[in-house]
């Protein structure tokens, strides 16, 4: 069973953060902005129409007088740093899990003060009464279920959490503590929509699912939420114990009190730190950040992240805690001298290798370096292009989103895959994908070739398909067709002689896109992917159809 977990959720934080930074009250519509979305928007602009996501403009015309401001994580830890230390007066072990949200072992506080519900109220008075902000408390096993349960002011029975997550909406997961940054942001986002579109509404549904499929089709990120989803600890409970001398200082001298400087001090033990735990294969998933003034004064917080840490998301949260140790306090709290001496600690750590990291990244310790020695070993005896490694590229095409490049070559993307790129295929990809497209006849119930129109419709619906001159299998599901149309342009910009532009290096290329799913050997199927099935992705182009990938 995960160990109980108390934390202090406060809603709309960055909103919040934004509002006393600017010195307004708490009922004036407001909203936090990054990329014209909306970040996070305070209660009065909810109750106006205004949602998290929404564009700028649609969130204005919904709310004329509302209250812009831009995204600042520096802003959001700086003011946050009052809370901290509100929630660490009363109970030791806090860890910062963002802005916004803390976390602390709940058996303690629960002893000392008689029972959790009265940890949580004594938490709630001290909070309230040194910084006067509003926010909720919850407790449960794990963190993921404590932070549902802060986010409903709830205590969820010791060996409850499970049945507590199980109704609760699938966008929950959005409330997965790697949501501080914006790759976690947007693959949370990326994979709720997926599952949405899978038919998957609960946690519950999202937890029943086999931990290999969920590996293996949808990513080591959402093998994290799974796990959370499921009541268990975002990472195995087997954790390695720091060695003392992972532990990074510097001394500077002159001590600092201006975060500029100490920003510049923060990357630099950031790299030495990451540099130590590299050579040793391993990862920081919790931090420990300590400083002692010139005066004597000790300073200590601990940060933790469902992914590991990487040294600009170190250098980033020592910043944000500098800021708030220098300038988010009160008066009375912040430190008398400036920061003659940081140190970074790792308080956990856990294998590279265990939680999935590429292996192909240079920095992931000794095991990589033996790995590359290999492939370099390998090249000298069969020749540069015997070891090819993949590099995602941008593209609408399956075959265009993989290029392989020698073992050694600049693995840079020849197009941006983070681009939009409308038109391509959603996730999840197909888990074969032919060196070259197999060719396929779709036919109809008369078993005439099905083919498609000029405005892109299907000429009949698709009873059989045959692949490659095999044995037709009868198609069970089908959805579709989806025309693409690619480089369109390059025909207006021909001269009349048909030469085409400089700029266009491309022809343009037209093609409609089908899946369909096809009976196993000895039946129709059923609702879901049987034994036997497969589902195919297939293209028509050049007035056939081909296979270009299959998902089983």
């Amino acid at each position: 069973m995960p160990p109980r977990r108390l934390v202090v959720w406060c809603p709309d934080w960055p909103v919040v953060a934004a509002a006393r930074a600017a010195d307004l009250g708490p009922l004036v519509p407001a909203a936090v902005f990054a990329a014209n979305r909306v970040v996070a928007c305070s209660a009065t602009a909810r109750s106006t129409g205004v949602r998290r996501g929404m564009r700028r403009r649609e969130a204005q015309g919904r709310c004329p007088e509302l209250v812009a401001y831009e995204h600042d994580p520096a802003r959001d830890a700086r003011l946050f740093e009052p809370v901290v230390a509100a929630v660490e007066d009363v109970v030791p072990g806090v860890e910062v899990v963002r802005p916004g949200l803390v976390a602390v072992p709940a058996r303690g506080p629960a002893r000392y003060f008689g029972s959790e519900a009265a940890a949580a109220e004594k938490v709630l008075d001290q909070i309230d009464a040194q910084v006067g902000v509003e926010c909720q408390v919850g407790i449960a096993d794990g963190l993921f279920a404590a932070v549902l349960a802060a986010r409903r002011g709830q205590v969820v029975e010791p060996g409850r959490s499970r049945e507590f997550l199980v109704p609760l909406a699938i966008e929950e997961i959005d409330q997965f503590t790697d949501r501080l940054t914006e790759r976690g942001a947007a693959e949370l986002a990326e994979l709720v929509d997926l599952l949405r579109r899978l038919g998957i509404r609960t946690l519950g549904e999202f937890a029943a699912l086999s931990p290999a499929d969920v590996a293996t089709r949808f990513g080591r990120f959402a093998m994290l939420a799974h796990r959370a989803a499921a009541g268990r600890e975002e990472r195995p409970v087997l954790r390695r114990r720091p060695s003392p001398e992972l532990e990074v200082a510097e001394t500077l001298d002159p001590p600092v009190d201006r975060v500029d400087q100490a920003a510049f001090v923060a990357k630099v033990l950031a790299d030495r730190l990451h540099a130590r735990l590299a050579e040793l294969g391993l990862a920081c998933a919790r931090l420990g950040i300590s400083a002692r003034t010139e005066h004597g004064e000790e300073l200590h917080r601990v940060w933790r992240c469902a992914e590991p840490l990487t040294p600009s998301a170190t250098a980033d949260r020592v910043r944000w805690q500098l800021d708030g140790w220098l300038h988010g306090r009160g008066r009375e709290r912040r430190p008398t001298a400036g920061v003659g001496l940081l140190t970074l600690r790792p308080e956990e750590v856990v294998g590279a290798g265990g939680l999935q990291l590429d292996l192909l990244n240079a920095a992931t310790g000794e095991a990589d370096a033996r790995a590359g020695r290999a492939f370099a070993r390998v090249q000298g005896m069969l020749g540069p292009d015997a070891v090819l490694t993949g590099v995602l590229d941008g593209g609408r095409d399956l075959r265009d989103r993989v290029r392989f490049v020698p073992w050694g070559d600049e693995r840079r993307p020849a197009l941006d895959p983070d681009q939009p790129w409308p038109g391509r295929i959603p996730a999840p990809s197909p888990s074969v994908v032919p060196d070259s497209p197999w060719p396929a006849v779709v036919l109809d119930a008369q078993g005439r070739p099905v083919g498609v129109t000029e405005r892109h419709r299907l000429t009949a619906a698709p009873r059989r398909v045959e692949v490659s001159g095999g044995r037709s299998r009868e198609v069970v599901r089908w959805a579709g067709p989806w025309p693409v149309a690619e480089r369109w342009w390059v025909e207006l910009l021909s001269d009349g002689a048909g030469q085409t532009a400089p700029v266009a290096q491309l022809p343009p290329r037209s093609v409609v896109r089908m899946q369909v799913v096809l009976a196993g050997e000895g039946g129709s199927g059923g609702d879901d992917l049987d034994e036997g099935e497969v589902a195919l992705l297939l293209v028509h182009e050049a007035s056939r159809w081909w296979v270009q990938g299959a998902y089983k």
